[in-house]
């Protein structure tokens, strides 16, 4: 498990191109066949993958958990952006089709991921934060989620919001997860921006062809960066960070937060006229 340690805001202006990266973006996910596991230090939060083909991948906890099993202290979010596949938690299979999600709660000891098919495997993108309590495990697939459509083809930014885990879904502790799919013809995921303050989160962008990128915004109002960004990437996105995006073309992101409460709409919005 790779643990990171994110910079403070003040140390933005002066870092480059490639300290940006090595620090806020997550450039090693779905590799075929294996589990891969990033720690960061803000909330606690791990973001990873796992892409089993020809055998099952376990969920381990890595020695820095100091946890006889990885949710024995966390609770977790999976997303399958890939074939299907399925997830047995303590004995019980949840078969897994391509954009369902999975919420695993505190006190699951055996996670085991597989794919139906080895030439068509499940990508899994995980998401956990510590929990105080546990909640049941719940499948969730995207018919069950009700749909909240925004934007406009003005402004190049329709895009349609599906809630997994929060208040109204999947109960959890304090992880809200879910995912954005943007309208083809559409490249903005919002405009403008905004920061919540109460809470991090971690963006993983997919669904692009390849070739195509993203550009996330990031920093401060007044002292903006970027990050290109490829398909099945994700970015640490810190309580203090705006968070924007636009692609080359459409695309799909994956978010999960954690932090003080459990408010989506919790965010506090920037005017453009404000950002440099």
């Amino acid at each position: 498990m790779e643990i990171r340690y994110i910079p403070a805001p003040e140390a933005i202006p002066g870092m480059t191109t490639l300290e940006l990266r090595e620090k806020f973006l997550i450039e090693s996910l779905f590799a075929p066949g294996s589990l891969c596991l990033v720690y960061c230090d803000v909330d606690r939060a791990i973001a990873g993958s796992a892409v089993p083909i020809e055998q099952p991948v376990n969920l381990d906890a890595a020695a820095e958990l100091r946890a006889e099993y990885f949710c024995r202290r966390r609770e977790l979010g999976v997303l399958n952006i890939g074939g299907r596949g399925t997830i047995t938690v303590d004995g019980t299979v949840f078969h897994m089709a391509h954009l369902d999600g999975l919420y695993v709660g505190r006190g699951a000891r055996e996670v085991v991921f597989a794919s139906d098919e080895p030439a068509a495997p499940a990508r899994f993108f995980l998401i956990s934060f510590p929990a105080h309590a546990a909640h049941p495990t719940a499948h969730i697939r995207r018919d069950d989620a009700a749909p909240v459509a925004l934007g406009a083809e003005g402004g190049a930014n329709t895009r349609t919001i599906y809630k997994y885990i929060h208040p109204g879904g999947a109960k959890s502790c304090q992880l809200v997860m879910g995912f954005t799919q943007l309208a083809e013809g559409s490249v903005w995921n919002t405009m403008p921006p905004h920061t919540h303050p109460r809470r991090m989160e971690v963006y993983l962008y997919f669904g692009l062809p390849e070739g195509e990128r993203v550009f996330h915004w990031m920093g401060r109002p007044g002292e903006t960066r970027h990050l290109v960004v490829a398909d099945g990437q994700a970015v640490v996105s810190p309580s203090w960070s705006l968070h924007s995006g636009v692609g080359t073309r459409a695309y799909s992101f994956c978010w999960g937060m954690g932090g003080e409460n459990q408010d989506f709409g919790d965010m506090d919005a920037i005017a453009t006229d404000a950002l440099r």
